[in-house]
């Protein structure tokens, strides 16, 4: 995939060959739950090294919180799509004070693997950078999901040393078994 550059005509970021990136609106809502499910929650097999399924059952996000996320202030879903339509997706937050969360990353089950979700957490980085002069962007992973956390190592993301309980009162979440955290993951952009 190609560095981020500017597209013609709309002037949306093109991250790869045919591959453009997007702020969502309230039509993409019901085709972010569909993927953000599928990548998260789906079950295991080809294509599906991200799941958590064998973690926690149940739905991931819904209609309402991909709704709030798009309309909050500070606040968007970039999409990343081609030709054949949406293959990736990340919430981008503006916590203040220089710094962001990354959240809601997921990348189309079947097109993992092949530099999509790489280019996406590019596109991400670059926009809370530009948008919002945030130097410091933070992310949480499920304890444990070790190849998923090796993967954002290799992106420059690092563990602060902070956990965050998993919260097992969500209605949506049917954890598989106690104990589970977030790992706090941070990583320094450069100008």
């Amino acid at each position: 995939m190609s560095a981020e550059a500017t597209g013609a005509g709309g002037g949306d970021p093109v991250i790869g060959s045919g591959l453009v990136t997007r702020p969502a609106g309230p039509a993409d809502v019901g085709a972010l739950v569909e993927l953000v499910q599928n990548a998260y929650r789906g079950e295991g097999g080809p294509g599906r090294w991200t799941t958590e399924a064998h973690l926690i059952k149940g739905r991931r996000t819904s209609p309402a919180e991909v709704s709030e996320a798009i309309g909050a202030e500070r606040s968007t879903i970039l999409l990343a799509e081609d030709s054949q339509g949406l293959l990736a997706s990340c919430h981008v937050r503006d916590l203040g004070e220089g710094r962001a969360y990354l959240g809601m990353f997921a990348v189309r089950p079947g097109r993992q693997g092949v530099g999509i979700g790489r280019a996406m957490m590019t596109a991400a980085e670059s926009w809370v950078a530009t948008r919002w002069a945030c130097h410091r962007v933070e992310m949480h992973v499920i304890a444990g999901r070790d190849e998923l956390l090796a993967w954002y190592g290799r992106l420059g993301y690092r563990p602060t040393g902070r956990t965050i309980p998993f919260p097992y009162d969500r209605a949506e979440d049917l954890p598989m078994r106690p104990g589970l955290s977030f790992v706090v993951l941070e990583k320094w952009l450069t100008p």
